[in-house]
């Protein structure tokens, strides 16, 4: 079973966080919501209801380099955290006996496509 690598935390998929930063995260099927990106979405919803459009994240044109460099890791962390949880859930199928096709299908790509990607072998 793939692990999500213990001396990475788990970080909010959406502000990429570490859990120590925020005060709760909520886990679902391989993504996880800190209790700020929840309040923000709040916001956003309750804004949106009021008014036609909604606020918007800051756009790359706000950020420096460096604040976008730091956030490019934090995507790519969050990347790896989502794909550590996908292969636990295809290995978990296969346990089951679920098809490579059937999982490929359900992932929209080939079951040749899905058993390369997740099988661990070469």
């Amino acid at each position: 079973m793939t692990q999500i690598d213990e001396a990475e935390p788990i970080r909010c998929s959406f502000c990429s966080k570490p859990h120590a930063e925020v005060e709760k995260v909520v886990a679902g099927p391989g993504v996880y919501i800190c209790n700020e990106c929840v309040g923000l979405a709040e916001t956003i919803i309750a804004e949106h209801m009021g008014r036609a459009s909604s606020p918007r994240m800051p756009e790359w044109a706000d950020l420096t380099d460096a604040e976008m460099l730091t956030r490019l890791a934090r995507m790519a962390r969050t990347a790896q955290q989502v794909e550590a949880g996908l292969r636990e859930w295809v290995q978990e199928l296969r346990r089951r006996g679920t098809t490579w096709a059937k999982i490929g299908e359900s992932l929209g790509i080939s079951r040749q496509s899905a058993w390369e990607r997740f099988s661990g072998e070469e």
